[in-house]
């Protein structure tokens, strides 16, 4: 019986996989311009973490994690986030304590939810991601909108939508979330058990819920923008007031909550308008999150911060027919006749490879012809040939494959020559 690869999960291999390194490559090059730094947690955590944090009637908990009981009988959840993972290392290592204020990280890795596997939607998936913590200034929210944004247009996606919205402070959200209670418990028997059970805990979670999203009361709920106090208000103008100012256009959608408990204040999505990347547009998200560091055992410290799948960012990329800059050659084939000429190569191959240059060679005892097919193959940017005769005189030939035009080398020198050509 073959073994074939778990249901919601991917292989990405060569040809594709340089497609990812070219997207986190350019993901580390802007978070190196706005001065956030990697950091690295663990694939798994304990179950709590998520409870706590992430909240316990989001779908996330209630029916996404991926949780086992280790052999020391501790609950343990691979991350379906990383924003939770992010705030107990900051909390763990007092990085709030650290001079440079405020802390200002980032993250690539792989998340596990169990959903139902679609487009662009895997049950582990690549999120990259970053959080800003100490700081309450709105220009922290443009900030790292501002980065999810340049990130895109680094990648040439020009029909993306950046929409915000508000869920103000602790105050703003308990006068809109007894609002909801009013507005939905007359005819709450109407939605789906998980709705029922929101009412209580948490009804701004009926609102983004997917079954019921046709429901009449949905498009009638009272909007959190309604119950902004002064200072809430405030703040938001404040964000919109700098994105402006930085030329980033947005939209405001009153009716965006996103789907985790922890956020406040300012929460945003961007999205896909590229025409046929499908009906879930949402290429990223994310808010500020002011209760979530206390929440796992820290200081009072607000933070803001998105996240994305890179998954989705290549379905939109390729909604957009957009090519990565990404080559697939190699600089030098050195096909060898005879068997002290094919001795003889592996050591060129290793002295180009010390050089810097990206090298290849037979392996397979091919006749000349298939050793230049294969030189074809790996779209070779100049193939060397040697032979006895090339190996008693000290030289070999040199064929650049864009031009047809060869040249005789000396033996000792070549390594240089193909050197300064390519690098």
């Amino acid at each position: 019986m073959s073994i074939q690869i778990p249901r919601g999960t991917q292989d990405i291999l060569p040809g594709t996989v340089e497609l990812w390194q070219y997207i986190e490559t350019q993901a580390r090059e802007i978070c190196r311009r706005y001065n956030y730094k990697e950091i690295r947690t663990p694939i798994f955590e304990h179950t709590e973490l998520f409870l706590r944090s992430v909240g316990d009637t989001t779908d996330i908990v209630q029916k996404e994690m991926y949780t086992f009981t280790d052999r020391g009988e501790r609950s343990l959840t691979l991350r379906p986030e990383g924003t939770a993972a992010v705030v107990r290392s900051y909390v763990e290592h007092k990085m709030y304590g650290d001079a440079a204020q405020p802390t200002k990280l980032f993250y690539i890795g792989p998340m596990f939810r169990y959903e139902r596997p679609q487009s662009g939607r895997y049950r582990q998936f690549v999120q990259f991601g970053i959080e800003a913590l100490g700081s309450n200034d709105p220009a922290i929210d443009a900030e790292v909108i501002a980065l999810a944004m340049e990130f895109y247009k680094s990648l040439g996606l020009k029909h993306v939508k950046l929409v915000l919205n508000s869920l103000g402070d602790q105050e703003s959200r308990k006068a809109h979330r007894e609002a909801l209670v009013n507005h939905f418990a007359p005819r709450i028997h109407e939605f789906c058990s998980d709705c029922q059970a929101r009412l209580e805990k948490n009804p701004l979670r009926i609102l983004d819920c997917k079954k019921d999203r046709g429901h009449e009361l949905m498009s009638t709920a009272p909007s959190i923008t309604e119950y902004l106090n002064e200072g809430s208000q405030q703040y938001y103008e404040k964000v919109q007031q700098l994105l402006t100012m930085m030329n980033i256009p947005f939209e405001k959608d009153p009716n965006l909550v996103r789907g985790l408990d922890y956020y406040q204040h300012t929460v945003f999505e961007i999205m896909s308008e590229a025409e046929g990347f499908g009906a879930i547009t949402t290429l990223s998200g994310g808010g500020r999150y002011n209760g979530l560091v206390q929440e796992v055992g820290g200081p009072e410290t607000p933070g803001i911060g998105f996240a994305l799948s890179i998954e989705r960012l290549l379905m939109a990329l390729e909604a957009e027919s957009i090519t990565l800059p990404v080559s697939q050659s190699i600089d030098c084939y050195v096909v060898a006749l005879g068997e002290q000429a094919k001795d003889y190569a592996a050591k060129l191959v290793f002295e180009l490879r010390k050089a810097g240059v990206t090298a290849e060679k037979d392996y397979l005892d091919r006749k000349v012809k298939a050793q230049f097919k294969a030189a074809d193959r790996v779209q070779a940017k100049y193939v060397a040939v040697l032979g006895e005769n090339e190996l008693e005189r000290s030289v070999i030939n040199i064929k650049d494959m864009s031009t047809g035009e060869q040249e005789e080398a000396a033996l000792d020198t070549f390594v240089s020559y193909v050197a300064e050509k390519v690098l």
